[in-house]
């Protein structure tokens, strides 16, 4: 029981923390990243895909239905976020704290990563292997 409760924290904080940033992407748009990608010469039809990462993947997580493809899309959306937006960062600490300077990348990076992996647990929509 402990383990499944486990999940659902998990699930609930990585779903509903990304989904802000999801939301917010919604609400503004994605000119920012449409324009770094075609600075590294990509289509930026490519950043729709931010909405399947911050929008549709925390939506699957919070809810446990397909929660492992969700959780694999946390990792793709951050991997490429990384990639695109934050490498001169990559091995920077934060000026004044000390801190790792890509903390809350690294925790949506690792925490989708852990979903994927451990699945949604008992208190979840769905079921199956893909949960």
């Amino acid at each position: 029981m402990s383990e499944d409760l486990g999940k659902l924290v998990l699930r609930l904080c990585l779903g509903g923390l990304l989904l802000f940033h999801g939301v917010h992407k919604l609400l503004n748009g994605l000119g920012m990243i449409e324009a770094r990608l075609v600075a590294h010469n990509i289509s930026a039809a490519v950043a729709y895909g931010v909405y399947l990462g911050e929008l549709v993947a925390p939506l699957l997580i919070i809810l446990g239905l397909f929660s492992r493809i969700g959780g694999m899309l946390v990792v793709g959306n951050m991997i490429v976020a990384l990639l695109l937006m934050h490498v001169p960062y990559l091995l920077a600490l934060t000026p004044g704290t000390g801190g790792y300077a890509l903390e809350l990348q690294a925790f949506y990076l690792f925490s989708g990563l852990a979903v994927a992996l451990l699945g949604a647990g008992r208190f979840s929509v769905g079921g199956g292997r893909w949960n």
